[in-house]
């Protein structure tokens, strides 16, 4: 069976003495051969931990040895393929590197070869980790609080992190980073990891006895959801994999670099367009003429893509009802949609819809027509989700309704974005009587496949209540994530934070709401709400005709400033820096000749004096020149004079070299808590 050696800093020599110098020793009191640790290991070799595969055949065939059969090796790619005659199994292990990111994707498959039934329990990728990588930064979180992370020390036994929502979910986002302990933003060995899969999963980092670790993920299968006849196949989702010496800034540059070639695909080279999102701005009290002044205001204030969301469907008139019943509300819009939508491309801007295709009220006319639809199990009343239930997408009728659904919408009407939702967990997900998460997702897979491949023009966001559904898997088929429900830009701030150490700002849809936030009631003045929407892909979720003109012209003005940068924000290298005071955040995005970089005071500051700002990755011997670029303009209560720099810096900057930026740094105001500074430097 394969096994990796040695995975992480590169080796630019092995000599002929390689496998004598790493071969292990033999303990004493253990078996009398060495145990490898392979690509799937085994519980019959005699290895004491989690097997990469877990399974039966009528209570037989549930040990498996594997040997290889052969191997293909053609550039920075391998395929293993070994099988055990005995059980009847065969399995093939694939491994590609991206030489350009450094990005390791895994994948097994495992092919049942007799003809009796084989029930497949678990069969997750494996890769080895050296024994000094002692500490794992995990992510956990919940509804509009998504993408937070937490630090443990594994020194003996396991970490284990599941999720049986049947979506990636808020709470159990599939990714982990362990490294040596102490690890930073910007220094440390680290190793990340990634599964993408949009349904159930399972993650886990296992510290043995003999002071070996390993990671492994795959996908969480339910009770009998795999079982394979004769001559059928399963295949894992991918697992991403990458490595660092530069901390976590160089885990998230690999990982961006690999989403932006190898993952996400644009319809078209423009650039990313500001949304509105009329949401938070109506919700569900949809009048044509009203909606029409919302995107003059729109456009007035630099909008360049128009959303109707939630409510504009036959019966949609709050929550409890019409969810599958796509077909236009003609008593709200008597006229169709079509002078809605000639009124948005008038302006100048584009034309998306909310839709949300899995989900059925029973308060519906597809209910009424089709109960046999819903994903459930037979004799059983499961709980609804926010009053809603999930349609059964495995099943023929069903699909192709919601495909031609979507399909005539989209044909009919000039819409080049659809909000794609999805509000609600799986609950005995039953198809035929059969657990059915995994061919639920791969059927949602093949429905956005389809209908992209007829509309190939049209953008798609990945929304799940915010941050359910966020994975690599979904990306290849979709363009935007909406990262939360929530608004608040404190809140955004972490949010923001986590998810981008996987995926790069042009993914992440990132607005400014209105003053008071409607998911935490929090108030905040507009330069912390319009810096933090800055570094994503921007939009805004508010009513623009109810707002006051000197709100109007603050977002007017950080729209336009994201335009200027966004060419910067979109295809450059985004880094954090470290930093001691917990309450200050320090990130941004840099070119070979520029950055844009921004300072987040969340809370007080821990020191009336803050640490200087050093930056990163400059020539020493060039000039570069630093100014302000946006600041709160508070009362300064917390200065009785800001840094001689910082006032000059605003008019016309600073000339400093590369060597004193690095080693020297700037000296920071103090900033009043929730509140922000934006900083630009260009080489001279």
């Amino acid at each position: 069976m394969p096994e990796i050696i040695h995975w992480g800093n590169k080796v630019r020599h092995l000599s002929d003495n390689v496998l004598n110098g790493t071969q292990r020793a033999v303990s004493q009191a253990r078996l009398d051969v060495d145990i490898p640790l392979t690509l799937c290991p085994e519980s019959g070799r005699g290895l004491f931990s989690a097997p990469g595969i877990e399974g039966q055949r009528d209570g037989k065939d549930w040990s498996p040895v594997f040997k290889l059969d052969h191997e293909q090796v053609s550039g920075s790619s391998a395929t293993f393929t070994v099988s055990d005659t005995t059980a009847g199994l065969q399995l093939v292990i694939e491994l590609a590197l991206c030489s350009r990111s450094d990005v390791l994707q895994t994948r097994m498959t495992i092919t049942n070869l007799k003809t009796a039934p084989y029930t497949l329990n678990r069969l997750s990728n494996t890769l080895p980790l050296p024994g000094f990588a002692t500490e794992l930064m995990h992510f956990y979180g919940s509804w509009i609080r998504e993408f937070h992370t937490e630090r443990k020390d594994l020194l003996h036994g396991s970490f284990m992190q599941e999720n049986r929502r049947g979506r990636t979910s808020h709470e159990n986002f599939p990714g982990i980073m362990v490294g040596r302990k102490g690890f930073s933003e910007e220094s440390g060995e680290v190793w990340g990891f990634h599964l993408g899969w949009s349904g159930n999963h399972q993650m886990r980092v296992d510290a043995k006895s003999d002071g070996r670790r390993f990671m492994q993920a795959g996908e969480l299968l339910l009770p009998g959801e795999i079982i394979l006849g004769e001559g059928e196949s399963y295949t894992t989702p991918s697992l991403y994999s990458t490595y660092s010496r530069e901390g976590l800034n160089g885990l998230s540059s690999r990982f961006h670099s690999y989403v932006r070639e190898n993952i996400v695909s644009f319809p078209t080279s423009n650039p990313r367009p500001v949304h509105l999102n009329t949401w938070e701005g109506i919700y569900f009290n949809h009048e044509p003429s009203y909606i029409m002044k919302m995107a003059e205001g729109a456009a007035d204030i630099g909008v360049e893509r128009f959303i109707v969301d939630d409510g504009w469907f036959v019966g949609r008139n709050h929550e409890r009802a019409a969810l599958g019943d796509w077909y236009l509300d003609e008593e709200k819009y008597p006229e169709g949609l079509e002078p809605v939508i000639s009124k948005v491309n008038e302006l100048g801007m584009e034309f998306g819809l909310w839709v949300e295709p899995e989900m059925i009220n029973k308060d519906s006319r597809l209910y009424q027509d089709h109960p046999e639809w819903l994903l459930q199990l037979d004799g059983y009343e499961q709980p609804t989700g926010r009053w809603q239930y999930v349609l059964d997408l495995q099943n023929p009728a069903c699909f192709a309704y919601l495909l031609e659904r979507l399909d005539a919408l989209l044909t009919r009407y000039n819409i080049r974005y659809l909000k794609w939702d999805m509000n609600r967990e799986l609950v005995q997900p039953g198809h035929n009587g059969s657990p059915a998460v995994h061919h639920q997702t791969l059927a949602l897979y093949r429905l956005i496949d389809t209908l992209r491949s007829k509309h190939p023009l049209v953008e798609i966001e990945s929304c799940a209540s915010g941050g359910g559904r966020i994975d690599y898997e979904i990306l290849k088929r979709t363009h935007r994530f909406w990262a939360s429900d929530c608004n608040d830009a404190l809140e955004r701030q972490r949010i923001q934070r986590g998810i981008g150490y996987f995926f790069p700002p042009e993914v992440v849809g990132a607005h400014i709401g209105p003053e008071e936030s409607h998911s935490t009631k929090r108030c905040h003045p507009v330069n912390i709400r319009g810096l933090t929407a800055l570094f994503g892909h921007m939009g805004v979720e508010l009513d623009p005709v109810q707002e006051s003109e000197e709100q109007k012209r603050s977002m007017a003005y950080y729209i336009a400033l994201h335009k200027k940068y966004r060419t910067l924000i979109h295809s450059g290298t985004s880094f954090r820096l470290d930093c001691i005071d917990p309450n200050r955040f320090l990130y941004g995005v840099a070119s070979a000749d520029e950055q844009l970089l921004a300072v987040c005071q969340s809370g007080m500051s821990h020191y009336t004096l803050p640490e200087p700002l050093r930056f990163k990755n400059l020539e020493i011997s060039r000039q570069y020149r630093v100014s302000v670029v946006d600041m709160a303009t508070g009362s300064f209560q917390l200065m009785k004079r800001r840094p001689e720099w910082v006032e000059s810096g605003v008019e016309s900057g600073i000339k400093l070299s590369g060597d004193e930026l690095m080693n020297l740094g700037l000296s920071m105001p103090l900033l009043d808590p929730e509140s922000m500074m934006l900083i630009h430097l260009e080489a001279c």
